[in-house]
């Protein structure tokens, strides 16, 4: 008889991703003694792979904010389906297919030609993925930004963590397209610091990430739009599960590419990133079943400032290199202090709350 989500405990919400981890660590150690043959190989490798969960639990952490707030509005049929299809497409696709697909295009390979070049010449896979870098950034840092602008440009919105800057842009919503207009405007901005070849590579793969943004929004709200008008729900949150898959795809990047710098084997960076992938399910199903969002007023607010600074951050590194661990630790850190200040206002609330009762006795 399974739990109901009042009955479970945290640790419950996390067994899959326990076990997920025990079995990747095991198969990253056995990966490192066959390549090497020794303890301290399979050592290492053992730990590259603890490592690279940290720093996809540390970097994806807003990404499960995100994903829960989505999903708390879909249907319970199209919340299975995201948290069972959604993550074998989060693990395989995105750690697996897309690396080896940017290798495909980059270099000209065939699929298998790009799978044996992983296996057998990893530097030079790894130095393909670099070199390709800089359109990721752009398109997944202008997704990402679109993402965190449209959540605070919203005329409705009436819960704001810091006043001063939530509520002028949540004035400035009745403006059409000014989210789209500062997008345009960054991208201008880091076209000018860029030179050449680069400056149009960084304005055509940007731009394919500004549409893509807007393509995912008008087929998410026409499939959503459609299935409310059909007896039967069986498409109901089709709309929002692309939506989704395309932003765990965004988020996705940044930690794919940075992954690199820890180990240039595909399977090691696959199991590290895909253990790091099932916590951020756990964590997804977590927030939604227990109403975190809700209990936590701030929490969002601090998750969609981390994807903008996320966004930023991925601008920036097509000039220059930023450490992921810079990355991960500035999201977390904001959501941290987003979940401090809800927990704090929680307490004024209670606080006046019982005065008000001492006053009215």
């Amino acid at each position: 008889m399974n739990a109901t989500p009042a009955q479970k405990g945290m640790l419950d919400y996390f067994k899959w991703a326990f076990i997920m981890t025990a079995v990747g660590l095991v198969l990253g150690g056995w990966l490192g003694w066959q390549s090497s043959g020794t303890i301290g190989g399979m050592a290492t490798v053992f730990f590259i792979c603890a490592v690279l969960a940290v720093l996809e639990i540390s970097l994806s952490f807003d990404n499960a904010i995100v994903n829960a707030n989505k999903l708390k509005d879909m249907t319970p049929a199209w919340q299975h389906r995201f948290l069972t299809w959604g993550i074998v497409i989060a693990v395989f696709g995105m750690r697996v297919v897309f690396p080896l697909a940017i290798v495909v295009i980059a270099a000209d390979l065939g699929p298998v030609e790009a799978f044996l070049l992983a296996a057998r010449e990893p530097a030079e896979y790894a130095r393909i993925m670099n070199d390709a870098h800089l359109p990721i950034a752009a398109f997944g840092g202008t997704f990402l930004m679109m993402v965190g602008l449209t959540y605070f440009f919203d005329h409705e919105k009436n819960v704001h963590w810091i006043d001063v800057i939530e509520k002028h842009m949540a004035r400035s919503a009745t403006i059409k397209g000014i989210e789209i207009g500062l997008v345009l405007l960054m991208i201008l901005l880091f076209s000018y610091l860029l030179e050449g070849a680069e400056a149009v590579t960084f304005v055509y793969s940007a731009i394919y990430g500004l549409v893509t943004f807007l393509a995912v929004e008008v087929i998410g709200g026409l499939l959503d739009a459609s299935q409310r008008t059909m007896v039967e729900a069986a498409k109901g949150g089709l709309g929002a599960f692309i939506y989704l898959e395309v932003l765990d795809a965004s988020f996705s990047f940044d930690g794919v590419i940075g992954a690199f710098a820890l180990s240039q084997n595909l399977f090691v960076i696959a199991i590290g990133l895909g253990i790091g992938a099932m916590y951020v399910r756990s964590m997804t199903i977590m927030l939604v079943e227990k109403g975190t969002l809700a209990e936590y007023r701030y929490l969002e607010h601090g998750a969609f400032y981390a994807i903008l600074i996320l966004s930023v951050i991925m601008y920036c590194q097509t000039m220059l290199h930023i450490p992921e661990v810079i990355t991960g630790l500035g999201g977390a850190g904001l959501i941290g202090i987003s979940l401090w200040s809800s927990i704090r206002y929680n307490r004024m609330e209670q606080l006046r709350g019982r005065e008000a009762v001492v006053e009215n006795i």
